[in-house]
């Protein structure tokens, strides 16, 4: 069984044998590489040894059972140490198998979250930045770090579009799965009469793209000075530090006003508009997939309703998961573990059906 594994686990014994080198302390960037590399191959080497060591005892109990002179009570613990090691090595199997399933390679990179205010007016403003707050909370139990670039606040306080930037450990492989239309159900604050109201907000989910990835000509970009707005924005406002870039082949405007520093907009601001021409490209290379393959899943398309949040039941609804999870407080406190891992084993079901 997974004969192409014993390769992987040579190939991870001579990488343990690279960073041992002392030649090596002379070039970081050697270092680095190679400690990635390895650490990307190490889940699926433990998981094979684990794998190894229960086929091993299955062998060992079997041979107890197959053989007549075995004393019965030791017979018996055999008999149900079987059942035990065969499920196990049955669900080791199903970790090999989504393991060994290609990567995405955008799975490593950080993100530019996007929140937008859709259908709705206030209430949606005001569930925007409930979104805004339960994506900070997941980030910090990550141990991620998040950077707000830009906000735009309604007139009772909630966000009408808040950009933030988030960089740690596989961002990118967990947080794609919450791009789409999130949508709400419950009494407004603003509604005196008690009716439950239905709104919307939606959520881009961004990979960060790098330099060489993405190249702006400075031909094609108009960049402005501004003056912020919000807290602080007072003295902000005199020395016009806010950036507002303009990509003109394709008219995207990206803005960015968290920094004091002109330069440091500047450079945020152009992170952003690189990610999201990335993302149009990719848009468009799927849709292109699409045409000849109209069951193909995860197209990454933004008019998807993917998650309903009913106040008055206290209930989480994911459509993709057709599934509801009773803990809506715990959830919009950050708590998203669970449906994040559910969506990515369905994703990799999805996969090993192919």
């Amino acid at each position: 069984m997974f004969p192409e594994l014993e390769a992987v686990e040579e190939k991870y014994r001579q990488l343990i044998l690279v960073l041992s080198d002392p030649v090596l302390i002379a070039t970081p960037q050697r270092i680095k590489e190679i400690s990635k590399e390895r650490a990307e191959l190490e889940p699926l080497v433990k998981t094979f040894g684990e794998y190894k060591k229960v086929q091993k005892d299955l062998r060992d109990s079997q041979d107890i059972l197959d053989d007549p002179a075995s004393d019965p009570e030791l017979r018996a613990m055999a008999d149900g140490e079987l059942k035990r090691l065969q499920a196990r090595l049955d669900a080791l199997e199903q970790e090999i198998r989504a393991l060994l399933l290609p990567r995405d390679p955008l799975d490593e990179k950080n993100v530019f979250l996007e929140i937008r205010a859709g259908a709705g007016g206030d209430e949606s403003s005001l569930f925007a930045q409930d979104l805004f707050r339960m994506y900070s909370r997941y980030a910090e139990q990550k141990g991620w770090k998040i950077e707000v670039l830009d906000t735009s606040v309604s007139p009772i306080g909630g966000f009408k579009e808040a950009i933030a930037g988030i960089q740690g450990k596989k961002v990118y492989s967990l947080l794609k799965y919450e791009s789409g239309v999130h949508r709400v159900q419950r009494v407004p604050k603003t509604e005196g009469s008690g009716r439950i109201h239905t709104s919307t907000v939606t959520v881009a989910v961004l990979p960060e793209a790098d330099e060489i990835e993405v190249k702006l000509d400075p031909k094609d970009l108009k960049i402005e000075a501004f003056g912020s707005s919000g807290p602080g924005g007072q003295s902000v406002n005199r020395n016009y530090t806010a950036i507002r870039v303009t990509h003109k082949p394709s008219g995207m405007v990206v803005s960015c006003q968290d920094e004091k520093s002109q330069h440091r907009n500047k450079e945020k601001a152009l992170r952003v508009l690189r990610s999201r021409l990335m993302e149009i490209a990719r848009g468009e290379q799927q849709a292109k997939i699409a045409q000849d393959r109209r069951t193909q899943v995860g197209t990454g398309e933004r008019s998807e309703k993917i998650r309903t949040y009913n106040f008055p039941q206290s209930r989480v609804t994911d459509h993709r998961l057709n599934e509801s999870f009773h803990n809506l407080a715990a959830v919009l406190n950050g708590d998203l573990d669970e449906i994040v891992n559910k969506l990515v084993l369905q994703k990799q079901a999805r996969l090993l059906d192919k």
